[in-house]
């Protein structure tokens, strides 16, 4: 995904997320996301926005507590919510290929709009799922968020940042995610880490169907059963109860 694609995503979900979270109520609590009322789930997509623009512009910076954001009135959400991830396109743009402080390494400034929306994708499922309202992500986006997701998993340093990722390594157990359409993804449970690549290959416990519901088991958001789940199940419940998102 270009910069743009994901420039489009994050502003389409930032709007999403607005609308349902205006559905639900500023005090229903969000039963995806540590039983967050949407207030403050709504104050922490517009925060993280903030933050990853600032990021890119000056330089890594503490992270901010959710429980300090104030997004404002629930009739200006929209507004407000719009506003930052409008800051965060622009700090990316202005800083074009510019290495940026990352939690893992320094990256291009797209790392951060990436992982923005994507982040944003997953609390607009959760809104959505709070108020009854649709989700819908398109393909090529869900395939890039579970693509995301396990090159953070990946990643030596994750481990340090949340302990239950250590809990990922194995001995060479493998899972397998299968969309409907396009490849998969093979994952192996290494002793060093998690390693992944992008195919569709017999596995201990596999997961198949559309790619949005697998990304959204995937992330904790809907349970294993939305799915189809063959071989070990046991292990593919292992692997969600340790990758908290």
């Amino acid at each position: 995904m270009d910069n743009a694609r994901l420039a489009e995503g994050l502003h389409e979900h930032t709007a999403g997320f607005a609308r349902a979270a205006a559905t639900a109520g500023p005090e229903t609590r969000v039963p995806t996301c540590p039983e967050w009322p949407l207030r403050v789930l709504a104050g922490h997509v517009g925060q993280a926005h903030r933050w990853a623009a600032s990021i890119v512009r000056e330089g890594p910076s503490p992270v901010p507590d959710p429980l300090d954001a104030d997004p404002g009135a629930p009739e200006k959400w929209f507004d407000w919510l719009r506003e930052g991830a409008a800051e965060l396109e622009d700090a990316v743009t202005a800083a074009g290929d510019a290495p940026v402080w990352t939690f893992f390494g320094p990256q291009p400034a797209r790392f951060w709009l990436r992982r923005m929306l994507h982040d944003t994708t997953i609390h607009h499922a959760d809104a959505a799922l709070t108020g009854g309202d649709a989700f819908t992500v398109a393909p090529d986006h869900a395939a890039d968020a579970i693509s995301e997701w396990l090159e953070v998993l990946a990643d030596p340093v994750a481990a340090s940042l949340k302990p239950a990722f250590a809990e990922l390594r194995g001995t060479g157990q493998t899972l397998g995610l299968a969309p409907d359409d396009g490849p998969g993804w093979l994952i192996t449970r290494s002793p060093d880490g998690v390693r992944w690549t992008r195919e569709t290959t017999p596995a201990d416990v596999t997961l198949a169907g559309p790619v949005q519901d697998l990304l959204l088991v995937f992330t904790r958001r809907l349970p294993l059963d939305r799915v189809t789940v063959t071989g070990d199940a046991a292990l593919a419940a292992h692997w969600l109860a340790h990758t908290p998102a």
